[in-house]
């Protein structure tokens, strides 16, 4: 046993975030840093004849797997891995580099069947499928943490409080598509799938103690079994300090620059807020410029972009200046589903009590379960159906609408009294 299942084993874990019994850490109380994987730092794996090998360890393993993905989240276009990392008892860790090896389905094949360990599954499921690693089963010690209450769930932050050891945090945010990638990276990246598998360990028996395990597996098996998200419509929408555009017009040039920006990033494959930022497409769409001189004055544009790059923005602006009135976008997104709850006491009195009724309802059991509003059962769920009722508003009726709205069997069970509940309740 290591020493980190051993701490594990013998934490008496608390949901508020307490680390280990003092016996398990320095006299001075501080966690134990963890600064060197137990092997050493494996080589990157980059070529088909290094993958051979270890998707041959990996499958010759046994027990879970902990698996990791690192992104260059706003250096590179998309969210592509460009590290992953593995850890397996019998077969140690790995470091694989996506870029030499983009093909790991031989890999996800030899690991199918066996449940793996990720931290935040959702962030790092769609760019490990890209490159063929999916999983049939999963542990997710985020979700878990949640689930057991802990008020920090971050990796860093549940190592420390579960096991008592303190993670590097300084590389996290750091360009993964560096080549090579420096050893400091890759020994944090090492130490990231390092006590993932003590960790689940130890959440398991917590969730466990606390009657919460089977709620955890629902979640575990929606994660796993849920289909790729669809392409978000109209995505240029989000773009940060779209709620000062107002007009139509302005509303088209947010459009075409963000679209004719994000064609760009494309090519380069570089951030789309490296081409040019958020603030500068608000920018233009206020002041709807008429030529690149009255482009170079805003914020944004100055005399740093060449001429070049200049001309093709105004360009964009020029096209949203020409669309004719039937062409240009509707003020705000087509919303499927109930109207923001502010506006719920002018359009349905009755459903704002309601809503009001349910809130209440939820807020106070998930106190009493010790774990977040949003995990018991989603705020967009309830909204639905307090605005929406189904007939009847039984607990059959009930039961199924928070189903047909993708709540767990746990969620159904616990919340579903509540809402019947909440549904009688009149202005």
């Amino acid at each position: 046993m290591t020493d980190a299942q051993e701490t594990a084993a013998d934490t008496a874990l608390r949901t508020t975030g307490g680390g280990p019994p003092d016996d398990d850490v320095p006299a001075n109380g501080l966690p134990i840093p963890l600064l060197e994987p137990r092997e050493g730092i494996p080589p990157v794996v980059e070529t088909e004849d290094a993958l051979a090998e270890v998707i041959a360890a990996f499958a010759a393993g046994s027990g879970p797997v902990a698996v990791d993905a690192e992104r260059a989240s706003g250096y590179r276009y998309g969210q592509r891995a460009y590290l992953v990392q593995l850890r397996r008892e019998g077969a140690g860790t790995a470091l694989i580099d996506p870029v030499g090896c983009p093909d790991l389905s031989g890999l996800g094949e030899a690991l199918s069947g066996t449940e793996w360990i990720l931290h935040a599954a959702t962030q790092d499921l769609p760019c490990l499928r890209d490159i063929g690693m999916l999983p049939t089963s999963l542990f997710d010690t985020e979700l878990a943490g949640r689930l057991a209450g802990f008020p920090r769930v971050g990796l860093g932050a549940m190592v420390e409080s579960v096991l008592g050891y303190a993670l590097e945090k300084g590389h996290s945010a750091v360009d993964w598509s560096t080549r090579p990638l420096p050893e400091p990276w890759l020994r944090y990246a090492a130490l990231d799938v390092e006590l993932l598998v003590d960790l689940r360990d130890a959440l398991e028996k917590e969730l466990d103690r606390q009657g919460k395990l089977e709620w955890a597996h629902q979640e575990f098996d929606a994660i796993a079994s849920a289909p790729p998200a669809p392409p978000r419509k109209d995505p240029w929408r989000r773009t940060s300090g779209m709620h000062k555009v107002r007009r139509r017009r302005q509303m088209a040039v947010v459009r075409e620059l963000w679209t004719a920006r994000d064609k760009v990033a494309q090519r380069r494959d570089v951030s789309p807020g490296k081409v040019l930022s958020d603030a500068a497409i608000v920018e233009a769409a206020l002041a709807v410029p008429v030529n690149v001189a009255a482009l170079t004055t805003l914020p944004g544009f100055g005399n740093r972009m060449g001429r070049r790059q200049l001309e093709q923005w105004q360009a964009a602006v020029d096209r949203a200046r020409a669309l004719p009135e039937s062409e240009l976008p509707q003020p705000g997104a087509q919303v499927a589903g109930p109207p923001p709850p502010r506006a719920w006491a002018d359009k349905d009195p009755i459903a704002a009590a309601r809503l009001a009724a349910a809130r209440t309802a939820v807020s106070a059991l998930a106190e009493e379960l010790n774990l977040p509003q949003e995990n018991l059962i989603t705020p967009d769920t309830v909204r639905r159906v307090c605005w929406e009722p189904p007939t009847p508003a039984d607990a059959a009726g009930v039961a199924a609408a928070l189903a047909g709205h993708g709540a767990r069997r746990w969620q159904v069970e616990l919340v579903t009294p509540l809402l019947v509940e909440a549904l009688t309740v009149t202005a």
